[in-house]
């Protein structure tokens, strides 16, 4: 079925991800906890019956928030870059702005990780018409 495929296709491309982490880590020799190259994979924990993500010296907790079946996107060093950057900033209580040129993927990196965390990413695109009533009224509940 077409959710089949879905669910499928994104356990893949998770699987794919980890499969080469491992051979990087392997080829590293990465043999410590404390290696910077294992601390800078996002990763998950069980602690106190709740999900824990770390990455760095960042932790948050897995938000828990279903997001449907959907395509996950493939992950490339630069999108474990922009990984790392948002969920520090997150820890920190702060937002982040990813910047670039059209069409390079910065919209789906940030909403591929909020599948990742499993928190709702509400995505603004901003223009000259974009204001504070504009954005007043986009976040009404």
């Amino acid at each position: 079925s077409k959710q089949a495929r879905i669910s499928l296709g994104a356990l893949v491309t998770i699987d794919v991800h980890a499969r080469d982490t491992v051979e990087q880590l392997v080829n590293l020799q990465v043999s410590s906890e404390n290696s910077f190259d294992w601390l800078c994979q996002m990763r998950y924990y069980w602690e106190d019956e709740n999900c824990v993500i770390r990455i760095i010296n960042a932790q948050i907790t897995y938000g828990y928030e279903y997001l449907g079946n959907s395509f996950r996107l493939v992950i490339t060093p630069l999108t474990d870059r922009c990984y790392r950057t948002l969920v520090s900033a997150f820890h920190l209580h702060l937002g982040g702005g990813p910047e670039g040129p059209a069409g390079t993927g910065k919209t789906e990196t940030v909403k591929d990780l909020a599948k990742a965390i499993a928190i709702q990413c509400v995505v603004f695109n901003c223009s000259d018409g974009l204001d504070f009533l504009a954005m007043g009224s986009s976040s009404r509940v």
